[in-house]
């Protein structure tokens, strides 16, 4: 049984999705907790009324990042963690904390990686005239948004889409892809190859929505 402590700073809706999947499906893993560096995340607030682990670390208690990192390492080392997902965590986390988790973390990134790494991503899809947008599970490198790529889901970009609006049409797919990438971490089907990361058991690792652009 392996132990998923799962990183937010808000609400947390690709950790619901991944806690809702874990007990539904029956995985051979157990979210362990849920962290945040907001005290008011209320994701939280999810997570403990499902009986699980809670802890938060909060970042403006503390003069450096590394500091930080320090803190929140050693809280997230006390659940035993297989497997560390951020899910909206949002805070860049420096090379020690990245290097003390690698090869065990993995991020989603709502753009089809690598294009548009950092923010503001639907924003840059549709200015640059993109005709898929989407998001992409990658392990957590220390490089930001460069890890490599273990499943992405895609899009289509509407005529009339708004940055909010594709973002909503993302995030549903999101939620389907976040969970499965993480499932076939803990079953042990993932194997990384350089850059490369193939699911072992022949599952897609590219989501493509049914939505289609309007005529």
């Amino acid at each position: 049984m392996k132990n998923i402590v799962i990183l937010i700073s808000g609400r947390g809706s690709n950790m619901e999705a991944i806690v809702e999947a874990c007990a539904s499906e029956h995985w051979p893993a157990r979210v362990a907790a849920v962290v945040s560096n907001k005290a008011e995340a209320t994701g939280l607030r999810f997570a403990a009324d499902r009986g699980i682990a809670t802890a938060s670390v909060d970042h403006r208690r503390f003069d450096t990042r590394e500091a930080f990192d320090a803190e929140l390492a050693r809280t997230i080392d006390g659940f035993a963690p297989d497997l560390v997902v951020l899910a909206g965590f949002m805070r860049i986390l420096t090379e020690s904390f990245v290097r003390h988790f690698e090869g065990r973390m993995l991020n989603i990134h709502p753009s089809l990686l690598p294009a548009f790494p950092g923010l503001h991503t639907h924003q840059r899809a549709i200015e640059a005239g993109c005709k898929l947008a989407g998001a992409t599970v990658h392990f957590v490198t220390p490089e930001l948004d460069h890890g490599p790529i273990v499943a992405q889901t895609a899009v289509p970009v509407l005529a009339d889409d708004t940055p909010d609006s594709l973002s909503a049409r993302v995030l549903v797919q999101e939620h389907l892809l976040y969970p499965r990438a993480v499932r076939w971490f803990v079953e042990g089907s993932l194997a990384i190859n350089g850059h490369r990361v193939e699911q072992t058991e022949g599952e897609a690792q590219l989501l493509m929505s049914t939505a289609t652009p309007k005529p």
